[in-house]
C-alpha cells in the first residue's frame, strides 16, 4: 500500500505505554493531529486497519449515490 494513497493525511501507529502490548494510531494532515484512536488494538496491523477505515470514512468524499 502506498503512503501517497491518503495524501495529505498520514497514519502513525505506535505502541501504547498502558496497557502494555497494545497499539494506538493517530491521523495527521500536514503534521497537524486530526484524530486519535480511542481504544487499544491487539496488533500493529489491526491498528493500521482501523486508522485506514477512519480515514476512508471521515476524510474521503461521500458517495454521491448515498442519501
Amino acid at each position: 500500500m502506498s503512503e501517497n494513497e491518503f495524501y495529505p493525511f498520514t497514519i502513525e501507529v505506535a505502541p501504547l505505554t498502558s496497557p502494555k502490548g497494545k497499539f494506538g494510531w493517530a491521523i495527521r494532515k500536514h503534521g497537524k493531529l486530526l484524530e486519535r484512536s480511542d481504544r487499544p488494538h491487539d496488533s500493529e496491523e489491526r491498528a493500521y486497519a482501523s486508522a485506514t477505515a477512519a480515514v476512508e470514512r471521515a476524510f474521503r468524499p461521500a458517495d454521491p449515490r448515498r442519501r
